[in-house]
């Protein structure tokens, strides 16, 4: 089988350990790269970033903030991308509740107080259950926003902020696509999923049951597993 070239987006103050499990499982069918979406402050320049460094044609997937340069990329080039996996992320803009908490996250982190902010994100973003399942994730995840950093936190938050509505570019995307979300994802609810998957010509829906925002570190073999077959089919 020819090897797929592969593009994985993390999320908001995530780094590759978010894909940990599904860069050593897809390793045998897919040579894999993890974008660096750190140092951009606009959605437009991070999908750009990513494309400048991608192979002429790949299939890409991004969880949350991931997920919304991943759309961006969408809307920019197309027919770069052969597939296309949307994890526990949206098609809408922010609302004004979403945006003024964002403010307010990136106030704190500006005063110095970033490492207070995470664990509150940590909170809202594990579901209990992965957590019961493995009591080690919670402390993995704040490290792994810890190497990330205020003051990338708080360019993403910008990006995020301003990201346009992507639900009118649904409809064009023709690619092999999962929607894949967490049944108990607080942070981007199962009905977003289910409206992009809806909106999205041929897309297959995948929910993962017990399982929060963080699909791909709550649930590492399910959703690899999903993710082999969207590769292969």
């Amino acid at each position: 089988m020819t090897r797929v070239p592969l593009v994985l987006l993390p999320g908001l103050i995530c780094d590759r350990d978010l894909w940990r499990d599904q860069i050593a499982g897809l390793a045998d069918i897919a040579d894999i790269e993890v974008a660096d979406l750190t140092k951009a402050d606009t959605l437009a320049d991070m999908a750009a970033g990513v494309l400048e460094r991608a192979p002429a044609r790949f299939a890409l997937a991004g969880l949350s903030m991931g997920g919304y340069t991943a759309l961006e990329i969408m809307r920019q080039a197309p027919t770069r991308v052969a597939r296309l996996a949307l994890v526990d992320t949206s098609a809408r803009a922010d609302t004004p509740e979403q945006s003024r908490r964002r403010r307010m996250f990136v106030a704190h982190a500006k005063k110095g107080k970033y490492k207070g902010v995470t664990p509150q994100l940590v909170t809202n973003w594990v579901s209990p259950k992965s957590l019961a399942r493995d009591p080690a994730l919670a402390q993995r995840v704040l490290d792994m926003t810890l190497r990330v950093g205020a003051d990338a936190f708080c360019r993403q938050q910008n990006a995020i902020m301003g990201r346009p509505d992507s639900r009118p570019l649904l409809p064009s995307i023709t690619c092999p696509t999962l929607v894949l979300c967490g049944r108990e994802d607080e942070a981007t609810p199962l009905a977003l999923s289910q409206e992009m998957a809806a909106d999205i010509p041929d897309a297959q829906l995948r929910v993962i049951d017990d399982c929060g925002h963080l699909a791909t570190m709550e649930a590492p073999g399910p959703v690899t597993d999903a993710m082999r077959r969207w590769l292969k089919a």
